[in-house]
């Protein structure tokens, strides 16, 4: 440091730089800034010479110059002398928190105490360095700094258009797709893509939390972000896929070959979808896929959003913990449509357009949750009906299954019993693997 003090203050003499530099309010924007506070213009001038060319600095002699240097200017990464003259480095600290409680802050000191550190990492500090300190551990410290705050700005500005998307989606949903034509495929369209962009708002803001409550970014760390990412990126391909949907379906008339998808895929896709649900939150869930592999005559995405809107109904059925189960399996027979009658407890739809012939796949959502009403039973697949509170429902989920339903001339029977749980079976054709 003796060295790097001596070329700063030679520096200081040939080029005229003043020891307390004001806001570099000119800076490119490319690069992070770096405030560095300390009452000594030695170690000032000294930081000055190692950073000059990787940051936009900031250069105060005290707290107080500094918390107006903050106040001004967009500060990533603080570097703080624990013991100065007025305002302790703690103290200042905590100031700067109040600031910008994202700001990444690294504190100095030649006289380490137990109760100085504890009183940094309480304070959120991101590291501490022990003067005297070589030149490659302080770039070291505030470089991963400024990678923290990157990283944490990432996510934290993902997170918030995510929010601001799902909020947009959801007033329109409710405010505006309530028009007299195609109300209902718009409406569709829009509950559709709130599940994928729900769960890609949900693991930005964990990413987030992640890395605000960090010291440091360790191997789980990198870990835990690159497998979110990777599920951020299958939801996204999740909603092209529904766009493709939607596009086939404003291009009715254009005859093609008969979808089809293996159900085991679809389980495979949904179990990863709902483990990682908001919805889910503390309740039980398990999935048991088909013990072989069949295809259902009807598009993947079709399958896999019924299945999706009926487990997210399941899961919100109570706020108490419950279960939930999915399973899939093929019948060996056509089904007895007489053994199936409305009543008080159950329901069958679509059993006008049903092809009943074989191969048949059943489809089943079970929960444990407090069931449904009588008097409500009938209404469940009403468009905009529901019984949860304003903005929580829009009414659509089970509508949108009735109708994938219809558009696949399958069939649906749902059973509840309040106090035992409900279970919605859905009945599609199925296909030969070889065909």
């Amino acid at each position: 440091m003796a060295t790097l003090l001596s070329s700063a203050l030679e520096e200081t003499k040939t080029t005229g730089v003043p020891g307390v530099l004001g806001a570099m309010e000119g800076a490119l924007e490319h690069k992070g800034t770096l405030l560095i506070v300390d009452d000594e213009e030695g170690p000032r001038l000294s930081l000055r010479l190692v950073f000059k060319d990787e940051y936009n600095l900031l250069m105060a002699a005290s707290g107080a110059e500094a918390i107006e240097l903050a106040g001004r200017n967009k500060v990533d990464v603080a570097l703080l002398d624990i013991r100065m003259a007025g305002m302790s480095g703690i103290d200042l600290l905590e100031r700067l928190k109040f600031v910008d409680s994202r700001m990444q802050v690294v504190m100095m000191t030649a006289f380490e105490t137990t109760d100085t550190m504890r009183q940094a990492l309480r304070l959120r500090a991101c590291d501490y360095l022990n003067k005297p300190f070589d030149v490659a551990t302080m770039r070291a410290a505030v470089s991963g700094a400024m990678q923290r705050r990157a990283l944490e700005g990432e996510a934290d500005n993902t997170a918030g258009q995510f929010q601001h998307l799902a909020a947009e989606l959801q007033n329109q949903k409710i405010e505006e797709l309530r028009a007299k034509t195609r109300s209902d495929v718009f409406a569709s369209i829009l509950h559709d893509f709130n599940g994928p962009l729900t769960v890609i708002s949900g693991f930005a803001q964990s990413l987030l939390q992640r890395i605000a409550n960090a010291d440091r970014l360790e191997g789980a760390d990198v870990e835990f972000i690159r497998e979110r990412l990777k599920t951020i990126t299958r939801q996204v391909t999740n909603c092209v896929e529904i766009q493709k949907r939607y596009i086939m379906l404003l291009q009715k008339g254009k005859e093609g070959v008969v979808p089809r998808v293996s159900l085991s895929q679809v389980f495979v896709d949904l179990n990863h979808l709902l483990r990682v649900h908001p919805s889910r939150h503390e309740n039980e869930f398990s999935i048991r896929p088909p013990a072989e592999d069949v295809h259902v005559r009807m598009n993947g995405t079709d399958v896999i959003q019924m299945l999706l809107n009926l487990a997210v109904n399941a899961f919100q059925c109570s706020s108490l913990p419950h279960s939930v189960s999915i399973g899939g399996e093929a019948l060996p027979q056509v089904l007895d449509l007489n053994a199936f009658k409305d009543g008080p407890h159950d329901r069958f739809l679509n059993m006008e357009n049903f092809e009943n012939h074989g191969p048949l796949i059943r489809l089943t959502v079970q929960d444990t949750g407090p069931g449904i009403p009588q008097e409500v039973l009938p209404k469940i697949f009403e468009p905009y009906f529901t019984t949860k509170a304003p903005r929580q429902g829009t009414g659509l989920g089970l509508n949108i299954v009735l109708r994938l339903l219809k558009e696949a001339n399958g069939a649906l029977h749902v059973h509840s019993v309040p106090g035992e749980g409900t279970r919605f079976d859905i009945y599609l054709n199925g296909a030969p693997l070889t065909a």
